[in-house]
């Protein structure tokens, strides 16, 4: 049997009568019985609508237990699930649903609001998340009418168990492991949007590695707050979590430091899954300004207090995070490299994966203890292999990263060209990523930038963007940045930090003042002479970003 399917069937009767997911904001509790009933339900309602396995379902909604209840039913039936995360604007979002031929749409009433169900013409009916009703169907009268069929689900459930529904009786049919799973997008954006198709088997590579790593564990508690419609989120906070009995608590909310903290303290996770994003903003708002102060930095100055303090600070911050957790595991982008460094010095117990959505998503992983600093990780033994490839214009010491393994996706939906350009005959993904590879066996990764940005100097440098801009988003009164090139000089755009300035009443022009005076000299002397910023240019709006919270960067160059 599929191993996929088959560890959602045994996880589901091993663990019948423990909790499997919580809603943070009701406190609304489903054990893994009752997520093994729902999905029960919506494969008759799937079976009574004329669904085939190999159908596409299309899952436009914020993270709730319905979602996950949708998906996993979705994908135990044999049928394709289309993800799309909420944030994406209607057009955009309309457009994923019909490039990739979805029959069916799950969606939360306020989004389906901003949509056009005539515009959507493959779309046989659409489904609330919300109350589980039907929105809106081309048929409502015919054999297969999706608001027929969902009044008699219930009839359907109790005559296909006359005795009740029990953990024996939890069986999902068979697929071939080779078949597409999930078709996930990287972009919302109209006509620039691919669609990752992830098979079974590509999916098994991530859940197997994850399940024998014991990342999650029966009973283990986890926070979901990553979007699970996101590859990243949804194998390791979802899938993952789901395939050993863990308890998640979907949290449903915007993930603020603020949020994030209290939720933590109520949950006190397990395991930690988080972007650098997330650990950035709480080391800024919560760290640096204790380090800061006059009498913490004397005493810091002074042999064997520093070691004192240290430790303190590792236990505010581990307890900050819950106190129970194994590890927090970073991924999606690179760390800061102030910020990592800081954490190495108080040991917190922390480590940075790599990975991308062509490879649902994981490439490499390292645990904490044996973790390299300024690494990604250790590419992922017996599953995934990796090489660098020479580029143009870069110096000898790196290159394009390139995987291959179970992980790499089949292709891009309906895009052969796309396929072609990152897949090559003999397997090999290229990633777009710079880097190298290091550590004993050679299989540590190493990440300098992507390709796409990197800067290439009229004196043959080689200039990452990302590694200035880390270390200018460190500094005072900087609320996010992006490092341009303009007439062969390297200039900052910076969107101020709105709430340090209002903290010390300062305008704009004070602001401005303070970064030719302060910060651009003292940027310059953490950066080589051939990275130095000739000016920062302060702009009145935050970057515009993807869902992801990537930064559009070829807006701005």
């Amino acid at each position: 049997m599929n191993s996929f399917i088959k560890t959602y069937q045994n996880s589901l009767r091993d663990n019948y009568g423990l909790p499997a997911l919580t809603d943070y904001g009701s406190g609304t509790t489903m054990t893994y019985g009752d997520l093994a009933q729902k999905i029960a339900r919506i494969h008759i309602l799937y079976k009574a609508c004329g669904i085939k396995r190999g159908d596409k379902i299309a899952l436009l909604g914020k993270n709730t237990i319905d979602w996950v209840a949708t998906f996993m039913a979705t994908v135990t039936y044999g049928a394709i699930i289309v993800p799309i995360l909420h944030d994406f604007n209607p057009v955009d979002a309309q457009h994923i649903v019909n490039h990739s031929d979805s029959v069916l749409l799950f969606v939360n009433e306020s989004i389906f609001e901003h949509m056009e169900f005539d515009n959507m013409p493959k779309i046989k009916a659409v489904v609330s998340l919300d109350r589980r009703i039907i929105l809106a169907e081309t048929d409502p009268e015919g054999r297969d009418s999706f608001s027929k069929a969902m009044k008699s689900v219930t009839r359907r459930f109790n005559k296909a168990y006359p005795n009740g529904f029990n953990a024996t009786e939890i069986e999902f049919p068979d697929t071939d492991i080779d078949n597409v799973c999930i078709i996930n997008y990287t972009s919302g954006t109209t006509g620039f949007s691919k669609g990752v198709m992830l098979t079974y088997n590509n999916m098994w590579g991530n859940v197997k590695y994850g399940v024998d790593s014991h990342l999650h564990y029966k009973g283990s508690r986890a926070l979901s707050f990553l979007p699970l419609a996101h590859a990243y989120g949804c194998a390791f906070d979802m899938l993952v979590p789901l395939a050993v009995g863990s308890h998640v608590t979907i949290l449903g909310k915007m993930p603020t430091p603020a949020v994030l903290l209290k939720a933590f303290a109520s949950v006190r996770p397990s395991l930690i899954i988080c972007v650098p994003l997330i650990l950035e903003k709480i080391y800024k708002k919560m760290i640096v300004p204790m380090l800061s102060k006059r009498r913490m930095r004397w005493v810091l100055a002074v042999p064997f207090l520093d070691k004192a303090i240290y430790v303190q600070v590792r236990k505010r911050l581990v307890e900050a995070f819950g106190g129970c957790f194994e590890e927090v595991i970073v991924g999606g982008a690179p760390l800061n490299a102030e910020v990592e460094a800081f954490l190495r010095k108080i040991k917190f117990p922390y480590t940075v994966g790599y990975g991308m959505t062509e490879c649902g998503p994981l490439i490499s992983y390292t645990p904490w203890r044996e973790f390299i600093v300024s690494s990604s990780g250790h590419v992922l033994p017996g599953i995934m292999s990796a090489k660098i490839e020479d580029v143009e214009g870069a110096n000898d010491l790196q290159g394009e990263i390139c995987v291959r393994g179970q992980n790499v996706m089949k292709g891009y939906y309906k895009n052969p060209e796309a396929t072609e350009q990152v897949l090559d005959k003999e397997g090999w993904l290229h990633t777009g990523d710079m880097g190298y590879l290091g550590g004993n066996d050679g299989q540590t990764v190493f990440i300098r930038g992507r390709y796409k940005t990197m800067i290439l100097t009229a004196n043959g440098q080689n200039i990452y963007p990302e590694e200035i801009e880390a270390k200018l988003n460190n500094m005072p009164y900087v609320g996010e940045s992006l490092v341009v090139q303009r007439n062969n000089n390297l200039v900052a755009l910076v969107y101020p930090d709105t709430d340090a300035m209002d903290a010390e009443n300062l305008n704009v022009n004070d602001v401005q003042r303070i970064m030719d005076t302060e910060i651009l000299p003292e940027l310059n002397k953490l950066v080589a002479p051939y990275e130095r910023i000739e000016r920062i240019q302060l702009v009145p709006q935050e970057f515009e970003k993807t869902p992801k919270r990537s930064i559009r960067r070829f807006l701005y160059s």
